[in-house]
Order: structure tokens, then C-alpha cells, then sequence
């Protein structure tokens, strides 16, 4: 078995455990300077839109079938990037089909126009009727965020009632929505500090981490339910039985986060480095950014925000009540109690190496409770009584008493 399964296994049996709810204030001022630090690059960098959001200029450019590659797109667009102009620093270069590459840059005056359209013909080597210019409007991006905030605004609805419906908890509704939001506002401050342009790409990004968010904070949430069904059986209190949840559902969630960010992250790592401006990288942004802050979110956020909101429940209470009763009882007496597996132990037959005391025959003792500890030994040896060998009286049903 390897070391990151036996951390696992000893987590889930609760043998080595990560405080997580009872750090919950550190976690929420990492998550607030997080969240500062995306707000404030939100604030004063903006968001960068995208032509499909702001309208532009597209050039259409028919070309043989054999010249319509990416390799002659990417060289397109790094000519028309030469030419200087701001608002065509960043065009947008795709092939359309067999027959032609478009250029899609912003909003350009005639003279500027002018110059892309001298660095479009020089690059491909096409005549004038071969380039076609119109105007993009930005009425189709505007439509696509008004769908998107209506899709989001349905889904966050169906979400709470899906979590109360199933948990039939409104606090874990509360807790789950609260980490959603928490992963989104991350999501969007990075895309404003790194200057990526927002393109349709990036709202089907945000969309998606949606429920890559929510499903690791469900899953923490089932184990939550399934620790705190019988805290009194079990003994344990409510954060204590949280707590034990995350860990049980650590390595869980680090081993699907990374399985989901690597391919992410190559992606990523492509379309910016290897193909430049475009949607690929819009996505590839959006979906990484989400699910590291999703998997961070559902341990370090939801749980203990859910720990947080129930402290006030009568039973939360009781169960804490009755932890410390319990805890005060032990540190009065130690030595009390049977041994681990619920048996007492014999002297000569405990698990403890130390040697029995001498003149004890048949005695029952409890081992220590400390690990490598002894109990204390007794001050006088132990003797047979005289009463030992007498027969001792026995509790006898009602039928048969006072009867010979």
C-alpha cells in the first residue's frame, strides 16, 4: 500500500485528522483576501470584451482549399497584429471551412481599416475581390450574457431546492451557495487580472465549473449527513463529525481535482502558448480557475460554513453538552473504563507488557490509557479473602423466591 493510501485510510478510520472546521476563521480571511484581491482587479481593470460582446470589423478572405490551414491563420494574425493599431493588437483568426479565413478585429476608423485590409492582401497574396469587409454588431453577444444570466439564475434555483429537497437542511443550501458564489467571483477577478478577453467561451466556461463546484460540495455534504445521523451512538460532536467527513473525503477530491485539471491545464497551456488568441483558451482559463477554486471551496469553505450556521441548533448544542461531560468524566478518572475492544483484561493477559504486580491471581485491571504508560501498582499485595470459597448468592426469579 502506498503512503498517499495509507493516509487515506487513516484518515477515513480517523486515526490522523486535518483540523479543518476548527480553523474555519483562517480560512475564511484567506478565502476574503482572495476574493479582495479578485474584486479589486475586477474594479479597477475591468473586463476585457470580446468583438462578439462590442461589435468589430470582419474580414473574410477566399483563398484555395490548400492555403485554408491554421498554420496560415496564425500568420495572418500576427500580420495584422503588426500593423500598430490598438484595436486590432489582438485579432481573432479562424478558418471558415475550405474556402476562406475570417479576421475579426474591434471597432476600426477608414484609415485603419485601410491599413489591415494593405497587411491582409500582403500576407496572402490574394487580390482585392478576394477580401470582403462588414460590420459586427454586438447585439448577438448581448444575447448570449442575457441567456447565460438566465440560465444562471435558473440553475442557482434549481440547486437550492435540489440540496434542501435532498438534505432536507436549508443551512447546507445556504453553505453551498455561498461557496458557488465564492468560486465565481475567483473565477472572474482572474479573467479581469489577466487580461483575457470574455468571449461566448468563457460563459460556457463559468458555466460549467457551476456544477463541477457543487459536486464535490455534495459529496462532502452526503458524508456529513451519514457521520451526523447518530451523534449519540457515535459520541462525537457536530463539528466533530463534519470535521471527520472532509477528511474521510480528502484524498477523494484531491485525486479527482487533479485528474481534471491536468488535461485543463494542457489545454490552457496550448492555446496560449501555442495558438495564440482564441476561444480554446477563453474556455481552458475559465474551466481551470473554477474547479482549483471549486475543490479548495468544498473543504476549506463549505463545511465549516455549515458547522458555523448549525452551532445554534438545540441538538448541536445537546451533542456538545455531552462531549464535555463526557471528556470531564475521563480526566477524573483515567483508569477508568474497560480496555479498546470492550473487554477487561486480565493480569498476565493484557496487551500492556508490564508485569503483573505480585500476589495478584485472577485480579481484573484496566490498561493505561496513555500510550507506553502502566497503571500504578497497588501499595500492599493482594490476598485470597476467607469468603472466597464460600458459595456466593445469586439473584433467583420472583417465581422461586422464599422456596427451598
Amino acid at each position: 500500500m502506498g503512503r498517499l493510501s495509507r493516509l487515506g485510510n487513516e484518515l477515513y478510520n480517523g486515526r490522523r485528522s486535518i483540523d479543518f472546521v476548527g480553523r474555519r476563521w483562517l480560512w475564511y480571511a484567506m478565502s476574503a483576501g482572495i476574493v479582495a484581491v479578485a474584486v479589486i482587479g475586477l474594479g479597477v481593470r475591468g473586463l476585457d470584451y470580446g468583438i462578439e460582446f462590442t461589435g468589430g470589423a470582419e474580414y473574410r478572405v477566399s483563398v484555395p482549399a490548400d492555403q485554408v490551414t491554421q498554420d496560415n491563420a496564425d500568420d495572418l494574425r500576427e500580420a495584422v497584429a503588426a500593423t500598430g493599431i490598438d484595436n486590432a493588437a489582438s485579432p481573432v483568426v479562424t478558418t471558415s471551412g475550405t474556402e476562406a479565413i475570417l479576421v475579426q478585429t474591434q471597432p476600426l476608423t477608414t484609415a485603419e481599416s485601410e491599413t489591415v485590409v494593405d497587411a491582409i492582401l500582403q500576407e496572402t497574396g490574394v487580390g482585392a475581390d478576394s477580401l470582403s469587409q462588414s460590420e459586427l454588431g454586438a447585439s448577438w453577444g448581448q444575447e448570449i450574457a442575457q441567456r447565460a444570466l438566465l440560465g444562471l439564475v435558473v440553475f442557482l434555483v434549481l440547486v437550492v431546492l435540489f440540496i434542501w429537497a435532498y438534505f432536507r437542511q436549508w443551512k447546507m443550501s445556504v453553505a453551498a451557495i455561498v461557496a458557488l458564489a465564492h468560486d465565481v467571483v475567483i473565477t472572474i477577478g482572474v479573467y479581469a487580472l489577466s487580461g483575457f478577453e470574455v468571449t461566448p467561451a468563457t460563459v460556457t466556461g463559468l458555466l460549467t465549473i457551476l456544477g463541477f463546484s457543487l459536486y464535490d460540495t455534495v459529496v462532502v455534504f452526503d458524508k456529513v449527513r451519514e457521520n451526523t445521523k447518530a451523534m449519540k451512538q457515535t459520541r462525537m460532536t457536530y463539528a466533530e463529525a463534519a470535521n471527520l467527513a472532509v477528511n474521510q473525503t480528502l484524498v477523494r477530491s484531491i485525486n479527482t481535482s487533479v485528474v481534471a485539471l491536468l488535461p485543463v491545464g494542457a489545454i490552457l497551456y496550448v492555446g496560449t502558448v501555442q495558438l495564440g488568441s482564441g476561444n480554446l483558451k477563453d474556455l481552458a482559463l475559465a474551466l481551470f480557475v473554477g474547479m482549483a477554486a471549486g475543490a479548495y471551496s468544498s473543504i476549506f469553505i463549505a463545511t465549516p460554513l455549515l458547522v458555523h450556521l448549525k452551532s445554534g441548533e438545540d441538538s448541536v448544542k445537546q451533542a456538545e453538552r455531552r462531549a464535555r461531560t463526557r471528556r470531564r468524566a475521563l480526566a477524573a478518572d483515567p483508569y477508568g473504563g474497560r480496555t479498546p475492544t470492550g473487554r477487561p483484561t486480565l493480569v498476565g493477559t493484557s496487551d500492556d507488557d508490564a508485569p503483573a504486580p505480585a500476589g495478584v491471581v485472577g485480579e481484573q485491571r484496566t490498561p493505561s490509557s496513555g500510550k507506553g504508560r502502566t497503571p500504578p501498582r497497588p501499595h500492599s499485595d493482594v490476598t485470597r479473602s476467607g469468603a472466597s470459597g464460600r458459595n456466593q448468592p445469586t439473584r433467583r426469579p420472583r417465581s422461586q423466591r422464599g422456596k427451598r
